[in-house]
């Protein structure tokens, strides 16, 4: 930790629930920066590897783990696994003291988000929905950026805090907000990372230097952070990291659902969902979201 970081931000004691492959770097950062930190992981031997690498305590509930922190953050997968870490008498919630704020970087839905936001205010709580974008790099380098829904008062408590983890930190919004937001970032991936696959698809089949054309065309109106970060790992058919397909297609599941509700038209990412649904036939689960080139070979 260096001087700067601790005469930045006033110290402050927090928790943080699920310790997966975002939460567990995200909950490193805020060790690093001087905020001693208590965390729960489902299974106990990650919280403790964890206390191995960054000191802290872990604890054998979430609402232990909340006890008397000022800001708890979460992590976990989806609205289920959510209320289950937040709700009920071994929730975060029961542990939490009065005037506390829970910050939940989970993609969920917007509809689990509002419903959390009310039971916290009933609890004396804040909540701020906040689902982040910068995936697993982003989490480790500490450059993650947060689209947060909520009260002005709470997101501007937790601000500071979490600008150990996060390059941007935004909000958008009443509660809700923050997952809308992520919900349009992924329709931007979804449509961005198909155009990818069928260009490198296309200029293979045509005999190009692939690897060149993404280095000239990189530095025209066609660049991307996909085109960037993804473009040469897809001619190289590497796949073995960043963002699961699995996840993707439980994000565009909250995405179409959303639109169901709201009467958005989305007939690109509707397809592009069914794509990654190929994916996972051929046993791509894990793979990274570019994978989607796999189906055009």
């Amino acid at each position: 930790m260096s001087s700067s970081d601790s005469s930045a931000t006033p110290s402050r004691r927090v928790a943080f629930i699920g310790l997966g492959v975002m939460g567990y770097p995200m909950a490193g950062h805020l060790a690093r920066a001087g905020h001693p930190v208590t965390v729960y992981n489902r299974s106990p031997a990650k919280a403790q590897a964890w206390v191995a690498e960054f000191g802290g305590t872990a604890r054998p509930s979430p609402r232990e783990a909340a006890a008397g922190a000022e800001i708890v953050f979460c992590c976990v997968g989806n609205d289920d696994d959510l209320r289950s870490v937040t709700l009920g008498a071994d929730g975060a919630f029961a542990g939490m003291q009065a005037g506390a704020i829970f910050v939940d970087h989970t993609t969920a839905s917007a509809d689990v988000a509002r419903e959390l936001y009310v039971a916290a205010k009933e609890a004396g709580l804040a909540f701020v929905d906040a689902p982040v974008s910068g995936g697993q790099a982003g989490a480790q380098n500490g450059a993650l950026t947060v689209m947060c829904g909520g009260d002005a008062v709470a997101f501007e408590n937790v601000k500071p805090v979490a600008m150990a983890f996060s390059r941007a930190f935004t909000l958008m919004g009443e509660s809700g907000a923050g997952q809308l937001t992520k919900m349009v970032n992924q329709i931007c991936i979804a449509g961005l990372v198909q155009g990818l696959a069928e260009a490198i698809a296309f200029g293979q089949k045509a005999g190009l230097d692939m690897n060149q054309v993404l280095d000239v065309i990189g530095k025209g109106a066609a660049q991307s952070w996909q085109l960037d970060n993804r473009g040469k790992t897809m001619v190289a058919g590497q796949f073995d990291f960043g963002f699961a397909v699995d996840w993707m297609r439980k994000d565009l599941g909250l995405v179409m659902e959303e639109a169901r509700r709201n009467g958005a038209r989305l007939p690109v990412t509707a397809l592009v969902d069914q794509f990654y649904a190929d994916v996972q036939a051929m046993g791509g689960h894990r793979q990274d979201t570019s994978s989607l080139i796999r189906r055009l070979k």
